[in-house]
């Protein structure tokens, strides 16, 4: 039996894509459902919250204070981004507990979870480009840019969708792996941050 029968790109993306079909991201989305399901759309919401606060930090019209507050929203919503694609990781391979790899089984150095976190970036890179290649309001040079630059960001998430469940079908059957690896975001923790811990 396949562990990952509910799990595929094609699945991912179809969740992302109807995320962002919404104004603002739901806090509440996939709440009912099993994980790996709802770590990934805690991901993919910290991934559209860090979007818009990247977007405003890059603002020169306001006071330093808001760029501030920008900075430490980020700080927070990466902490979380990072935390769901643990998370993530940790569900997948609780599924692949009674698989053995074998002994030639390729070890993948990037996580599925952090596949599925870039594919959630992409999605958003996908919707916020091909908004510029449907102004009216830009010059054609610009709307041709971002034309090709979309068809590439499309070529990038197909082609890492195909690796994604590449990896999870030969995971399945022991000819692959990988491991949960923790991101351990040492500005985050008082304890040790020398610019916190001295501090207190």
């Amino acid at each position: 039996m396949n562990p990952f029968s509910d799990l595929h790109s094609a699945a991912i993306r179809a969740l992302h894509e109807s995320d962002l079909a919404r104004d603002a991201p739901r806090d509440d989305a996939m709440a009912g459902a099993a994980e790996p399901w709802r770590s990934i759309a805690a991901n993919h919401r910290c991934n559209r919250l860090l979007w818009d606060e990247e977007d405003q930090a890059r603002r020169t019209d306001v006071a330093d204070s808001a760029i501030a507050a920008n900075k430490r929203a980020i700080d927070g919503y990466n902490q979380r981004r990072n935390d769901a694609i643990e998370r993530i990781d940790e569900a997948l391979l609780a599924r692949l507990a009674g698989v053995t790899p074998r002994p030639d089984a390729w070890h993948n150095s990037e996580t599925a979870g952090s596949m599925i976190d870039r594919l959630s970036i992409l999605a958003l890179k996908v919707q916020h480009m091909r908004a510029q290649a449907e102004r009216t309001d830009a010059a054609p040079e610009h709307v041709a840019a971002c034309r090709d630059k979309l068809g590439r960001l499309s070529l990038q998430r197909d082609d890492l969708a195909r690796c994604l469940d590449t990896l999870l079908a030969r995971a399945a059957e022991g000819r692959a792996f990988w491991r949960v690896y923790r991101q351990f975001k040492m500005y985050n923790d008082p304890a040790l941050n020398p610019y916190l811990y001295r501090r207190s």
